[in-house]
């Protein structure tokens, strides 16, 4: 199946005689309701339930990455959930949601992460694009505060020093090369805005 068995977020569904339903460790996965929708499976016969019913209920939560299902006859099932990693946050329709690494969206219901936010009608690939860019590059991920997304799929971004960086449309492997020659010239420190937008053409204003 998926996943591995390293992860520490494990469930137990125990398929005794007594059909007793435990939880094992789920310090990292905190997810009550997919624990309380497993349960409804455990008066059902280990040998005859499928692991697709069982993934059908996991994957219907857009929280979760990866999971891994072992039967372990003749008394129980492991189930090993891995919860998506959360990258920013963005608004859809007035609500807030974290924009998980699964490309899913997450309601926030109590928000306890600083992360950055997005503005715009972000699509979600354009963003995890952008993020693996990012993260190829020696920019610091954890630099930026806001990211701003039109509709032209540009993108512009906010560090939390309050620099703007606005971006291309296209060529962002090397718009972050050009930036990160550009950060590190002291000649250049005071810069306010770096406006990367025109081919063969650098904006800086102080």
């Amino acid at each position: 199946m998926l996943g591995t068995l390293t992860n520490k977020n494990i469930s137990q569904l125990n398929f005794s005689n007594k059909n007793d339903f435990k939880i094992i460790d789920k310090s990292e996965f905190n997810e009550d309701l997919i624990i309380r929708d497993l349960s409804l499976l455990k008066n059902e016969s280990l040998f005859f339930l499928k692991k697709e019913k069982i993934l059908n209920i996991i994957n219907s939560y857009p929280v979760v990455e990866d999971s891994f299902i072992f039967k372990n006859y003749p008394s129980n099932i492991l189930i090993n959930i891995k919860r998506t990693k959360f990258l920013a946050i963005t608004k859809k329709n007035g609500k807030n949601f974290y924009v998980g690494s699964n490309g899913n969206l997450i309601e926030i219901e109590e928000k306890t992460k600083k992360l950055p936010f997005i503005f715009g009608d972000v699509d979600i690939s354009d963003f995890l694009n952008l993020k693996t860019i990012i993260e190829s590059s020696d920019f610091d991920y954890n630099d930026i505060r806001n990211f701003y997304y039109f509709k032209n799929k540009r993108w512009d971004i906010e560090t939390k020093k309050g620099l703007i960086i606005k971006l291309p449309s296209k060529n962002l492997e090397n718009a972050f090369d050009i930036l990160l020659k550009i950060l590190q010239n002291k000649q250049f420190a005071n810069s306010t805005k770096i406006d990367l937008r025109q081919i063969k053409q650098i904006i800086l204003d102080e």
